[in-house]
């Protein structure tokens, strides 16, 4: 049996290449410096103003409408720069907020409060942002059954994190890196020389090398569909740059034989067409690269 697509196992694809943890210790350190480079590291200012043991509270505070991510990381984030930090949440993530609502409170030592502050807006800001793209993109397509998926267009080493609000959104995560699954796109085919070609490559590559991979493949024209149709022996059809008449057309072709994707230039405004034309999944790279940061504010009270 092959291993699913990432999507299927939960929040992340089976293969974790970025340790949640330890991305947090570098965050940190980037804020604070490297202990062996400089005498004494660590937040001046919070030091030069700030008696210690202050202990006071802070609140997350909402200044635009959106979907809320990146709460359980900010959790993360202050147990890791202090166990010591409780964090009352009032709104989980995934929930819609509107202007002035407040996502949490955060009890501790002060100096530690405002050393997680800005990592953990930094975050949400952004994970936030993404959450709310994608759930404008899932709820367009509300009723059709289609799935919205991310892509790899995402910021280097922080595709973790960006996959996550992905999911928090209620969209689900495509393939993770390049490893986890494949797919043959069209530089693959032309270099290779033709889809048959690398169709075949494929196959032999798998099972040389005794690997269990689901294999997608990108079209460009009803004709390469047919031409994958008759070669088989691979689990999802990509429909790159397709107009929505010409996806309805290819999705009666392919009958559910393999799984359907369109993808390839989708906007928010063209989305509702390519799900009425029966795929089984959109991909949107948009989530990840194009999405505005939401407002949110730590403050003290």
């Amino acid at each position: 049996m092959k291993k699913p697509f990432p999507f299927q196992e939960g929040l992340f694809c089976y293969f974790q290449p970025m340790n949640v943890d330890e991305f947090i210790e570098a965050a940190i350190l980037e804020d604070i410096g490297d202990p062996k480079e400089i005498l004494k590291p660590g937040d001046h200012t919070s030091r030069a103003t700030i008696r210690d043991e202050t202990y006071d509270r802070a609140r997350l505070l909402v200044k635009e409408d959106g979907v809320i991510a990146g709460v359980d990381l900010a959790q993360k984030i202050y147990q890791k720069i202090d166990p010591g930090v409780e964090i009352e949440v009032l709104i989980p993530d995934g929930e819609k907020v509107k202007y002035g609502d407040i996502v949490f409170h955060v009890e501790g030592e002060v100096k530690s409060i405002l050393l997680g502050e800005r990592l953990s807006l930094n975050f949400m800001q952004r994970m936030s942002g993404i959450s709310t793209q994608t759930r404008r993109f899932v709820d367009e397509v509300e009723g059709t059954g289609v799935k919205i998926l991310d892509t790899r267009k995402t910021t280097p080493l922080l595709r973790t994190f960006e996959k996550w609000a992905v999911r928090i959104g209620g969209g689900y995560n495509h393939r993770f890196g390049l490893y986890d699954m494949i797919m043959i796109k069209d530089n693959h085919i032309d270099y290779c020389g033709g889809i048959t070609q690398a169709i075949n490559s494929t196959k032999e590559y798998l099972k040389d090398l005794n690997l269990d991979i689901r294999i997608e493949v990108e079209t460009r024209s009803i004709e390469d569909v047919k031409e994958v149709i008759g070669v088989g022996g691979i689990d999802r059809i990509m429909l790159d740059n397709f107009e929505p008449e010409e996806v309805e057309e290819a999705v009666t072709l392919i009958a559910g034989k393999f799984e359907t994707e369109a993808s390839g230039g989708i906007e928010f405004d063209t989305l509702r067409p390519y799900a009425m034309a029966g795929v089984d999944f959109i991909s949107v790279g948009a989530l990840t690269h194009s999405y505005e940061s939401l407002d949110l504010s730590l403050k003290a009270f």
